[in-house]
């Protein structure tokens, strides 16, 4: 119990002090968001007074104690850029963007336990070596290139998914199994490549941990009382070699978003990714600092959950 009540505590203190250190950021960076308005028949007075209605006018401790009162209420602040609350643009694009990632992490731990398994267990046949080359090569490309060779050869050249956004233009009009359908047809490629691209790291991860617990003694022990080999692989090697596997959600949060970002980008995808990328372009702090308050509590929340997951099927730990 000790142990939760610190990683816990550490967990918040370390929110605290990414808000802080983002804030900052934010504040020393040059220009602000008048400069959208900038032009020759602009006068400087008005510009004057549209930074002290927005508050960048105020010093670097007022405007964050104005945020921080404000963010602990719920209220995120008003987008500069839309004209629309931050937290209505927010409910909007996280639904969006959990859709991808969900169904990308369930693609990723399947797809990368299984082939991590057969990379393990076959290394030295042409069958394991095949995969671990594809894994190794679909590792090493990067996720823009994938996207865009998806776009090109299923949506342009055979035409069987569409290409871009959540629906298409006329769903509308569309029954409740319609839409599914075509929710589903615009999922498949953004979904693909985040899965995929993830489940290449993983299926490396678990190959290293496969051949290591396959060379134990309890392994050899298993074989020698006349076990199946599936159940050797499966009920002994994988259970074993899947506990440092539980680290890496904690990663893949941050990876998740990272590459969710490029994604929904090049796929129009209406998503947090996509809501961050024009907010940079258009200096709108407000949304900018909520997004990266969202990712940092995501991110922490995820190692913390995978940390004291680490503890709970590890028995040697807890007694450390």
């Amino acid at each position: 119990m000790k142990m939760v009540f610190n990683r816990v505590l550490y967990a918040i203190l370390l929110l605290c002090g990414i808000v802080i250190l983002n804030f900052s950021l934010f504040f020393l960076s040059p220009g602000d968001p008048t400069n959208l308005y900038f032009g020759p028949k602009v006068k400087r007075q008005n510009l004057e007074t549209l930074r002290h209605q927005m508050g960048v006018d105020q010093p670097w401790s007022k405007q964050f104690q104005e945020w921080g009162r404000h963010a602990l209420k719920g209220d995120l602040g008003y987008s500069w850029a839309k004209h629309r609350p931050v937290r209505d643009i927010l409910m909007e694009a996280i639904p969006a963007t959990l859709q991808l990632t969900m169904l990308a992490l369930l693609i990723n731990l399947t797809a990368g336990c299984i082939l991590g398994i057969l990379t393990g267990v076959y290394s030295r046949k042409w069958f394991g070596k095949i995969i671990d080359y594809l894994s190794l090569s679909a590792y090493s490309v990067p996720i823009f290139l994938f996207a865009i060779l998806f776009i090109y050869f299923f949506s342009l050249k055979l035409r069987l998914l569409p290409a871009s956004g959540m629906s298409s233009l006329i769903a509308g009009d569309f029954g409740f199994w319609e839409n599914l359908w075509d929710r589903i047809r615009h999922l498949i490629l953004p979904v693909s490549i985040l899965g995929l691209m993830g489940a290449a790291a993983t299926s490396r991860f678990v190959q290293g941990h496969m051949k290591s617990v396959l060379r134990q003694d309890y392994i050899r022990l298993a074989f020698a009382k006349g076990l199946p080999k599936s159940r050797v692989y499966v009920s002994h090697a994988f259970k074993n070699a899947l506990i440092p596997v539980v680290t890496l959600l904690g990663i893949y949060f941050p990876f998740l978003l990272g590459s969710a970002l490029v994604v929904e980008v090049i796929f129009a995808w209406p998503g947090m990714g996509r809501v961050t990328y024009e907010a940079i372009f258009s200096k709108d702090y407000p949304v900018i600092m909520a997004v990266n308050l969202i990712a940092g509590l995501l991110v922490i929340t995820g190692n913390l959950i995978s940390d004291l997951l680490y503890r709970f099927i590890d028995p040697r730990i807890r007694v450390k």
